[in-house]
């Protein structure tokens, strides 16, 4: 065997591997789809219907990248009008105005791209790349270029086909990153340039009732492992914000805590058995005026006072009646707001996601150290959602607490009752198997007159009272009393005065 054919094994075998950068999108939340940041020198296809957000896509990645040394060529073919492109993209906060002209270039092929033969356009695309020696390469929008041209084409023309296997060749030949831009629908994947790009990006938004729900999807990435499924995304001001599909957390969530915390609700500890274990996820479900928020409120106010930060997020009223509900209780929240121990999210646009709801819980949470959670209400975040997320909002829920708990925060849930007293579902998704504890607030006729019970109704692998117990919501906050010992029925809404026999004696006959 000759030497060459050895160094040609060697080079290839064992740990010689041969590395592969990695760009930064600038696009939030888009390197941890791709699995870490888009390959270097990557042919790469960002396909979905008008008005997707494409060309805002790939001007955030050419202005997080262009410089001066390496600047990217951006080339728009038969498409809007550069000026007019521009006109809009300048308004995104990422765009620079001292970059373009220099580290990013905008060439306009109209005319080439009205040429019978392809082969001129490609030429005119070959020597600005060699004349700058980009970094990026864009063509926007390369579908209204292929549908310009069949794909046999006039009797010795360039193809379609042939087009863009010599564009693919001569972009990564020059060691560049680039990006082709169309209009496709789904189904389309059989279109020629879809087996050569090494990256396709697809972008879609679909109405549901009064809501627009935009979804991106990674379909293909050459040589590295990238995050499944659709992920929602936002177009604001600062461009696109992609918000990456919450993972189960299998494998992830940790063992029962010997520690517990206080709830901050006097007698409230005592019948959980000394508090709520760390790390769990407590749900508390009661009719409306139940005192449910007042609840979460003391959850929070305790850890505070302990030192602890905490995280508010709440969707059925504004940030500052609940603060002035707390206050009214002696409760300071806005000084903890202002000290940075507490954040305080109000989250209440009819068109959310699930996964956007936790990008925002987490980032505050990881922000200041959060120890506690109270997520008010349940029943406001389905109402919250947009309408084509609540119908798998159970297993989106499922993924959220289990993403939190992960991280050894305790989150604590308050949720609205519904039915009659008889019926012991706690919400119509049936969600308790999603929590760790549960607590039940009822409201019962004693005597004439309302009563307030609660009761622990679930604990995993922790002793607990199972009385029902009186409560009152004071000028302080709840306080838990004692157990209502001589009544049955009790979850009927209308409990009846046991009997109790008269221990005197007995009447003589």
């Amino acid at each position: 065997m000759s030497a060459g054919a050895n160094d040609g094994r060697n080079s290839m075998g064992g740990n010689d591997r041969v590395p592969i950068g990695s760009l930064k999108t600038g696009v939030p939340g888009f390197d941890a789809v791709l699995g870490g940041g888009l390959p270097e020198f990557s042919f790469n296809l960002i396909a979905g219907g008008p008005g997707s957000g494409k060309t805002t896509l790939a001007q955030q990645i050419v202005f997080a990248n262009a410089t001066a040394e390496r600047p990217a060529l951006y080339f728009t073919v038969l498409g809007e009008p550069t000026l007019k492109m521009l006109r809009y993209q300048q308004k995104f906060t990422f765009f620079d105005t001292q970059l373009v002209g220099s580290a990013v270039q905008y060439i306009n092929l109209s005319e080439e791209a009205l040429e019978q033969d392809l082969s001129v356009l490609l030429e005119r695309m070959v020597a600005e790349v060699e004349r700058a020696k980009p970094g990026i390469v864009i063509v926007d929008s390369f579908r209204t270029l292929s549908g310009q041209r069949s794909e046999t084409g006039p009797s010795g023309a360039m193809t379609i086909d042939h087009f863009i296997q010599r564009l693919a060749l001569t972009l990564t030949t020059w060691e560049v990153t680039s990006f082709l831009i169309g209009e496709y629908a789904e189904g389309e994947e059989r279109n020629p340039v879809f087996p050569v790009a090494d990256g396709v990006f697809w972008l879609s938004q679909a109405a549901d009732r009064n809501s627009v729900v935009r979804k991106f999807q990674v379909m293909k990435v050459r040589g590295q492992g990238q995050m499944p499924g659709l992920h929602t995304f936002r177009i604001t001001d600062g461009g696109l914000q992609i918000f990456p599909r919450i993972p189960e957390q299998q494998g992830r969530r940790r063992g029962q805590s010997t520690v517990r915390l206080s709830t901050g609700v006097p007698g409230l500890d005592k019948i959980m058995g000394g508090g709520i274990p760390a790390g769990d996820a407590v749900m508390i479900a009661g009719p409306a005026g139940s005192g449910k928020t007042t609840f979460a409120t003391q959850f929070i106010a305790e850890g505070l006072r302990q030192g602890e930060a905490a995280v508010i997020v709440v969707f059925e009223e504004y940030p500052e009646e609940y603060v002035a509900r707390a206050e009214a209780r002696n409760q300071n929240l806005e000084a903890m707001i202002k000290s940075g121990k507490l954040d305080l999210i109000y989250l209440r646009p009819l068109d959310l996601s699930v996964d956007e709801t936790l990008a925002e819980i987490l980032e505050s949470a990881e922000q200041i150290g959060a120890v506690r959670v109270v997520i008010d209400s349940l029943s406001g975040f389905e109402v919250a959602l947009a309408p084509a997320f609540r119908e798998d909002f159970r297993e989106s829920l499922y993924r959220l607490v289990g993403a939190l708990t992960a991280t050894g925060v305790t989150v604590f849930m308050t949720a609205e009752t519904t039915g009659d007293h008889s019926d012991l579902r706690f919400t119509t998704e049936k969600v308790s198997f999603i929590t760790d504890d549960i607590i039940v607030q009822r409201l019962v006729e004693i005597d004439g007159e309302l009563c307030k019970v609660v009761a622990v109704y679930k604990m995993r692998g922790s002793a607990h009272s199972h009385d029902f117990r009186t409560y009152e919501i004071t000028a302080k906050g709840a306080v838990v009393g004692g157990p209502l010992k001589n009544y049955h029925g009790i979850t009927t809404g209308v409990p009846e005065r046991k009997h109790v026999p008269s221990s005197g004696r007995r009447p003589r006959a």
